[in-house]
């Protein structure tokens, strides 16, 4: 039988859509891709500067978290030589073992701000198993949906948000009200196809549940966050603190910012949680308007491989977690830009890659190894 000219072309061309020359270099070889690595190391070497300034120099911390980003690039290296048939054979497990994480949280774990959000593993040190959720939340539900045919059905959209809800409940027996916990989750479904009618009917079930989810789930603190959106000054001294002092350390930035090193808000103490949650901040008030645009055009760049990667991917379960993985970064960056412009209520969550705290640096390079994992092996 003479074979068919589709199976001449699949046979004869390179899977990936790439030149052979590609497939053999020396960084297909190591499962690495180039373009991603480089965005990612520039991230880690901002981000260590910026916590380096904003601890005013503490090399304690500074060499923690330069620690933290070596085992993270050392993880991901050794996620991207994995093939993705195996993620999404032990993605099950691997969510179970999250689970677990999050109930011994609950009870052995650290009280820190009056929650118990952290737990200390011998030999490890402290971390926070919420961060090890988001980085098992997407494999989760990019293996739910592999297998399944696109658009989903409404069956498997009702089994997937109790896959989603089970960690959120927990965490937020904590308390902590960790939305991007499940985002993850959600920008899955978003990429599986479901249908704009479902989604529109979501935010419309979601608008009629907020009265009570104001009145019956969301904490004093939590409602203070959101009353001083919208009047910090209402409170200037108390919950609206943290937003107008860091309004302050942007709007000082200028075009140009003040210098490395040479910000006033953090360094007097003005400005709290300077190397963690409000971290931009610093950083806008040091490299003005011009550094932060430099820096969001990074973010940008990841993001897009990310979507790259996904689009290029022949498998579903590639697919779904590549692309999910770069909406997910979107997401965390704009809620935390966000945060600290006073567009958003003050959530705690960091910015990818630059703010201080081990756990979410070393989630995130995990994740983006299995990305390249996704890229390179086909």
């Amino acid at each position: 039988m003479i074979p068919s000219q589709q199976y001449r072309f699949l046979r004869q061309s390179a899977r990936d859509g790439l030149s052979i020359k590609h497939d053999s270099s020396r960084w297909a070889k190591l499962h690495l891709d180039p373009w991603l690595l480089g965005f990612l190391l520039l991230n880690a070497v901002l981000g260590l500067m910026v916590v380096y300034s904003a601890t005013a120099g503490d090399s304690g911390m500074v060499m923690r978290q330069a620690i933290s980003f070596g085992a993270g690039f050392i993880i991901m290296f050794l996620c991207a030589q994995v093939p993705p048939k195996v993620y999404q054979a032990i993605s099950p497990y691997f969510y179970i073992f999250g689970l677990f994480m999050l109930i011994l949280v609950l009870v052995v774990g650290e009280t820190r701000m009056g929650a118990k959000r952290w737990i200390t593993l011998p030999g490890i040190g402290s971390m926070q198993p919420s961060e090890v959720m988001k980085f098992a939340m997407p494999l989760m539900m990019a293996w739910f949906f592999s297998n399944r045919a696109f658009p989903p059905k409404f069956i498997h959209i009702i089994i997937a948000l109790m896959i989603m809800m089970v960690p959120f409940v927990l965490v937020a027996l904590q308390p902590d009200l960790n939305i991007g916990l499940i985002i993850p989750g959600i920008f899955v479904l978003f990429l599986s196809g479901m249908s704009w009618r479902l989604i529109a009917g979501a935010i419309g079930v979601f608008a009629i549940a907020a009265p009570l989810l104001w009145m019956f789930f969301l904490q004093e603190y939590q409602k203070k966050r959101i009353l001083t959106l919208f009047d910090p000054e209402s409170d200037a001294l108390g919950a609206g603190w943290n937003i107008i002092q860091s309004k302050i350390a942007i709007g000082s930035g200028g075009m140009t910012g003040k210098g490395f090193t040479e910000g006033t808000q953090s360094h007097l103490g003005y400005l709290p949680e300077h190397h963690t949650d409000f971290i931009m901040s610093t950083y806008a008030e040091e490299f003005g308007f011009i550094g932060v645009f430099l820096l969001f055009s990074l973010f940008a760049a990841i993001i897009i491989r990310c979507l790259m990667i996904g689009m290029n991917s022949f498998h579903n379960f590639g697919r779904l977690y590549a692309g999910a993985t770069g909406l997910t970064f979107f997401f965390f960056v704009f809620l935390n830009s966000g945060m600290v412009s006073g567009i958003l209520p003050v959530t705690g969550d960091p910015l990818p890659l630059m703010s201080y705290g081990g756990t979410a640096v070393i989630s995130m390079l995990a994740g983006m190894g299995i990305v390249m994992s996704i890229h390179t092996h086909r």
